[in-house]
């Protein structure tokens, strides 16, 4: 294709006028033709002519764009496929992924699903007797393990890694998905209720103290522990220290220690005055140690919490809080347990009596 140069220059049409070149031509006239002056005739006809040039270059350049953007290979033909292609994307791919990543999410596996699929599940136990403790031929037991094991076989699972742990971990364990369930010893109160989802309660205790062998301080309560000034012993993340704090103990008085053990060692060796656990975890380490320089105050006045209520307490097992229909399976399996007495016979094994049986509490109610 041949390109026509258009003579423009500063967007206006300019008439070449070349100088005459005749022999017989004057001088005027060539002056005259140097300027494009008054040959009007032939200014005339080469406006004309350029004229017609540009107009039909002009209606052939317009012919061929339009039928090429009709065409939509370019310009508005290809914005209108661009247009199509976004429209596409949008409407079809995109909607189409958006099914497919609903669908995935619709059959995601729940943790019950996933662990009745594989057989096993995680659980995480505080290593706090008699809840959750490892005997001395590597054996993990515990009333907290035995009603687990019951239950998640029930429900399917046939395996349970069952992991000790200190107790303080146990919440952040879950969140963190390296347990699946926690349990042992863990009260059910308001504040772990923002955080986990229980079970209902499995038992009900109360709170003991040991003391060394007289109790020559006269610790009767936690009243008199702060009153007196005395040390006590606690464990990492237990109930005991909202109760403590209640009771007035002042930060400073607290020996928090990782586990129950820790906890009889410091009140063996004078690094706490008192040491504080539910009722039979303390009396299972008392057993175990069996030091008569250390012993059980039996009248004990029970604690109450911030609110002046009883602090009996209602332990039970967590479970993350989207795991609401592994709570509700859950539930089922330990209501027959109750109903059963099976319940009653695991939790005598391990020390508790019928009067540590939960009653018809829920953990609705204790959550609030």
């Amino acid at each position: 294709m041949t390109v026509w140069k258009s003579p423009l220059r500063d967007g206006v049409v300019q008439a070449a006028c070349a100088p005459a070149t005749s022999t017989g031509a004057k001088r005027g006239e060539i002056k005259e033709m140097k300027g494009c002056g008054p040959n009007v005739k032939a200014r005339k006809t080469m406006v004309m002519v350029l004229l017609a040039v540009v107009l039909a270059i002009a209606t052939a350049c317009g012919a061929n764009n339009e039928g090429t953007n009709n065409g939509g290979t370019t310009n508005t033909g290809g914005n209108t496929n661009t247009d199509m292609n976004t429209g596409s994307n949008d409407g079809g791919n995109n909607a189409d992924n958006a099914g497919e990543n609903d669908g995935d999410m619709g059959d995601a596996e729940s943790t019950l699903e996933k662990a009745r699929a594989a057989g096993t599940i995680n659980v995480g136990f505080a290593n706090e007797e008699p809840y959750a403790y490892q005997t001395a031929d590597g054996e993990l037991t515990g009333e907290a393990v035995e009603i687990a094991r019951v239950i998640l076989n029930n429900l399917g699972i046939e395996e349970m890694n069952g992991q000790l742990t200190e107790f303080g971990g146990l919440i952040g364990g879950l969140k963190a998905e390296r347990f699946d369930i926690i349990t042992a010893g863990m009260f059910i109160n308001p504040n772990r209720c923002s955080e986990v989802a229980f079970a209902n309660p499995e038992y009900s205790i109360g709170e003991a103290i040991a003391v060394p062998a007289g109790n020559e301080m006269g610790i009767m309560s936690y009243a008199d522990i702060a009153e007196k000034g005395a040390k006590v012993a606690v464990m990492t993340g237990a109930i005991e220290i909202e109760y403590l704090e209640a009771a007035g103990v002042t930060e400073d008085q607290m020996v928090i220690v990782p586990d129950q053990n820790a906890g009889i060692s410091a009140l063996q060796s004078g690094s706490a005055d008192v040491f504080t656990a539910t009722g039979p975890a303390l009396q299972s380490r008392l057993d175990a140690a069996g030091d008569s320089n250390i012993e059980r105050v039996a009248d004990f006045e029970q604690p109450t919490n911030a609110d002046g209520e009883s602090a009996r307490g209602y332990g039970a097992a967590a479970f993350r809080q989207a795991d609401a229909e592994f709570v509700e399976a859950y539930n089922e399996e330990l209501q027959k347990m109750k109903e059963s007495g099976q319940l009653l016979e695991i939790l005598q094994e391990f020390g508790f009596t019928e009067a540590e049986l939960p009653g018809d509490m829920t953990a609705a109610e204790l959550c609030g």
